[in-house]
């Protein structure tokens, strides 16, 4: 008995000296804070360079400060590139991205775990791959002595993002196989083996096989088992690449810096950390209130509220899911008291999300504009007026079933100074979408920079004049929206290197000689386009759909005599319909998170939202110029 005793107070005073044990906290402490103490610090520093950069344009016209404008914006990119990746490492950690689990999540306990751990150590390889290659990059960059353009230093500096990068993501990824294997049986440990043999096996006897059917069909499995999408894009292409020899393998690590060494796609992160930010501060309180002075009197008052405060939000957030989340939060449980059905009070806050990525700013038509090459601010004016018009058309639809159903909101009549009061209230709110699309169109700032002014306005607000907003607050803010964006951004980098052997089979004409063969009628074309791309928003996330498929349906869309712009919006909104319908829906899951309901309590109630928003679709797609009217007068 004294024996036993005396060991457990050994354990105790061991276990008690690694608690103070000074090294063994700080490992723990990097172990759990490195990546986001990194993107905090990275990603504040280049959102003030870029506001500095506006800011030296026009307030300071006659003091050049250190040439400030040759340099900040160099430095924003580069930094920019290694916070994603870092952000990207920390995604991995987390485990958190954007997957298909339709069919894994269907298979047993054992099986799902064996089928995890291949694609762990599939994307370690391919981590692998982008060290090895990634530092020969570095090694030819300090032989050739090339520089950057502003600050003349070392080309091997900035390209250093991508092993340092990799190298953070494989540590993760090791950590993860190690949890995921410790409780492994024998039989487990078999079945991964078996797995990863079924896997690559048939690419020893595919070496003369159609360069195109081996990367979809690689795709397309690794997509049915779960991989995280920018890791399937580039894993199957790595591995066609490997057995056909169809590109250079140091073509991977180039094109992974190069494909995101771009200062429009700045715009995505700062755009989800002006939503995040905002979201989080008492701006989205005022404009909640706001909304239900104008509105709160009619029949669906509060259903109404949510869907006009979506709207003012979707022009600070930018995200479907960022709007439902911070309007859901505080409009759901309000509406159930008030006598809604959970279901649809639930699916309209879903629905009104969808305007997220329609109404600008849009990370949804940043990707696309990126992807396309077409005008971002071009592609937010083509928004507007699609974004109001469902705005609009979910209003009515709403208003006629509560008003069927007896759901009156809080008020009973229309009071203007109430409206003016509340207006001024939310005044410092209703300025963002003014100067962030006012700057945009007035020629004053870039996307990118138009949305560094929102980060750093919502951190001035939120911080010293609403003083809701604390350090605390303001680092996790910062860490959720590094880590949100490096999915999108990883994402990018996948489909840029994807897309060079989707070009080099020349699979965009493939597709559009056998569309053409069907029908050369735009009418026809146009809703199979619409009918695709409903169908691939059912499965796929939208923007993992833009960037799959844009090189692909958009050459398609010009050669009938559809407009870049026309189609982006096209696109963009048959996907965000997606964001509504199962098994996807990652509104849907947002909102009945919220709701706490049952995912089928939601889908019940989103039938006439669903109908409607097809309806505007169509209104959309046959008559462009709902979408190009703006862009067509202020051009």
């Amino acid at each position: 008995m004294s024996q036993g005793s005396s060991v457990v107070k050994g354990i105790q005073l061991s276990t008690s000296k690694n608690k103070r044990n000074p090294w063994n906290r700080f490992l723990k402490g990097l172990d759990r804070r490195l990546e986001e103490v990194l993107i905090v610090i990275g990603f504040l520093v280049f959102t003030i360079l870029i506001n500095l950069q506006v800011i030296n344009r026009y307030l300071l016209p006659f003091i050049e400060i250190a040439n400030i404008t040759t340099w900040t914006e160099e430095v924003a990119r580069y930094l920019f590139v290694f916070v994603s990746f870092i952000g990207a490492s920390l995604s991995v950690k987390n485990r958190e991205s954007i997957q298909v689990t339709i069919a894994v999540d269907k298979l047993s306990s054992g099986i799902q775990k064996s089928i995890s751990t291949v694609t762990v150590i599939f994307m370690l390889y391919f981590s692998y791959i982008l060290i090895h290659y990634g530092v020969d990059m570095i090694l030819f960059q300090l032989e050739t002595a090339q520089t950057t353009p502003a600050l003349s230093i070392p080309m091997a500096i900035p390209y250093s993002a991508i092993p340092v990068g990799f190298l953070f993501i494989s540590i993760r990824l090791l950590q993860n196989l190690w949890q995921d294997m410790k409780g492994m049986t024998v039989k487990e440990g078999w079945m991964t083996c078996l797995i990863a043999a079924l896997f690559i096996i048939p690419s020893l006897f595919l070496t003369h096989s159609s360069i195109a059917i081996l990367l979809f069909g690689y795709f397309l499995l690794f997509i049915l088992i779960g991989m995280p999408i920018a890791f399937a894009l580039g894993i199957s292409t790595l591995a066609t690449v490997l057995v056909t020899d169809a590109i250079p393998i140091d073509f991977f690590p180039q094109t992974a810096f190069t494909s995101i060494d771009n200062f429009p796609i700045m715009a995505v992160p700062f755009f989800i950390a002006a939503g995040v930010i905002m979201g989080s501060s008492s701006m989205i309180k005022k404009l909640l209130h706001l909304s239900d002075e104008l509105l709160g009197f009619l029949p669906g008052g509060l259903a109404l509220v949510a869907i006009v405060t979506s709207m003012f939000f979707s022009a600070i957030s930018g995200s479907g899911p960022a709007t439902v989340a911070a309007i859901g939060t505080l409009l759901i449980p309000a509406m159930i008291k008030q006598g809604y059905h959970p279901g649809f009070a639930t699916a309209i806050v879903a629905a009104a999300g969808t305007i997220g990525v329609i109404i600008p700013p849009s990370n949804p038509l940043v990707i696309y504009g990126v992807v396309s090459q077409q005008s971002i601010s071009q592609l937010f004016m083509a928004g507007i007026l699609p974004g109001i018009l469902s705005g609009v058309a979910l209003m009515v639809v709403t208003y006629v079933i509560a008003k069927k159903k007896g759901w009156r909101g809080n008020q009973t009549s229309f009071q203007f100074k109430s409206v003016l009061r509340a207006a001024w209230d939310a005044k410092l709110a209703l300025l963002v979408p003014i100067f962030i699309l006012g700057g945009i169109y007035g020629g004053i700032m870039t996307p990118t920079e138009a949305a560094a002014v929102a980060v750093l306005y919502g951190l001035i607000i939120g911080m010293f004049v609403y003083k809701d907003l604390s350090m605390k607050a303001v680092y996790e803010n910062v860490v959720k929206a590094g880590m949100t964006s490096s999915i999108i951004i990883l994402l990018i980098v996948m489909a840029s290197i994807f897309g060079k052997l989707i070009t080099l089979e020349r699979v965009a004409e493939t597709v559009a000689n056998f569309v053409l063969g069907i029908s050369e009628n735009q009418i026809i074309i146009l809703l199979l386009l619409n009918i695709l791309l409903l169908l691939v928003g059912l499965v796929i996330e939208a923007l993992a759909a833009i960037v799959i498929l844009t090189p692909i349906l958009l050459p398609m869309a010009m050669e009938i005599g559809v407009h870049p712009i026309h189609f982006g919006l096209m696109m963009i909104f048959n996907l965000a319909i997606g964001f509504i319908t199962p098994p996807v829906g990652v509104n849907l899951f947002v909102a009945a998170s919220v709701a706490k309901l049952r995912i089928e309590e939601v889908i019940k109630g989103i039938g006439p939202l669903l109908v409607t928003l097809v309806v505007i679709l169509l209104f959309i797609t046959y008559i462009p110029a709902i979408s190009m009217w703006l862009v067509d007068v202020l051009r």
